[in-house]
């Protein structure tokens, strides 16, 4: 099935907000976009309005579209909330999640080892989405699930970047297993305590290396 003109535009623009190729704060010329797409000016518009309703970029009248911004604070308070989320969508899934992703989740965890000690990064990371995937996609609480997936699409630029921190990448690791053995276990407190630290350690990395990650 052929992605929509919008969807093309939306794809394009997105993905460079998070890899920061487009940065905080910078303006979007709809032009040029438009010409980079090979989309009409109009398909790029509806591309930010959709990018605005996710806080991606602020759009004002008469001055255009910008990348937002957002300070330390502000990313700070999203990671406290998303931990809190975060910790009632793992207690929805304790139970739910089958052998096969108990499974699935175990050997995520052995490659995303595998991946840090031969240094692919971009594996990594693609294993790390996957493993909090299965845990999503068993709660029962998908309304929860859906405001902590628009919480990430507006930090995961921020969140990307802290795999970079020494030492980080190595307790990312630690941690996703912890998370793996108590959903083994099935103990909902220690799944639970094992998410909520996981994101609270995210957030700190973050507070602490704020200007290298921006």
């Amino acid at each position: 099935m052929m992605k929509r003109p919008m969807d093309i535009a939306y794809e394009y623009i997105k993905e460079r907000i998070i890899n920061g190729t487009f940065f905080p704060s910078q303006k979007l010329n709809e032009s040029e976009l438009s010409a980079q797409i090979g989309v009409s000016r109009n398909t790029v518009k509806k591309a930010l309005f959709k990018l605005e309703q996710e806080h991606l970029v602020d759009m004002e009248e008469n001055k255009g579209t910008t990348v937002k911004s957002f300070t330390v604070k502000e990313i700070a308070n999203y990671f406290e909330i998303r931990e809190v989320l975060e910790g009632l969508i793992i207690r929805s899934a304790v139970e739910r999640l089958s052998e096969e992703d108990l499974k699935e989740m175990g050997d995520i965890c052995e490659k995303m080892e595998s991946y840090l000690d031969s240094g692919h990064l971009e594996e990594y990371s693609q294993l790390n989405k996957r493993f909090h995937e299965i845990i999503y996609r068993a709660s029962d609480n998908q309304q929860v699930v859906e405001m902590v997936n628009l919480i990430k699409g507006q930090l995961l630029r921020y969140h990307l970047r802290t795999i970079l921190i020494p030492g980080r990448k190595e307790s990312s690791a630690k941690e996703h297993e912890q998370i793996y053995l108590a959903l083994k276990e099935r103990d909902v407190d220690k799944a639970q305590r094992a998410i909520r630290l996981h994101i609270a350690n995210i957030r700190q990395t973050i507070e602490e290396h704020f200007p290298f990650l921006v």
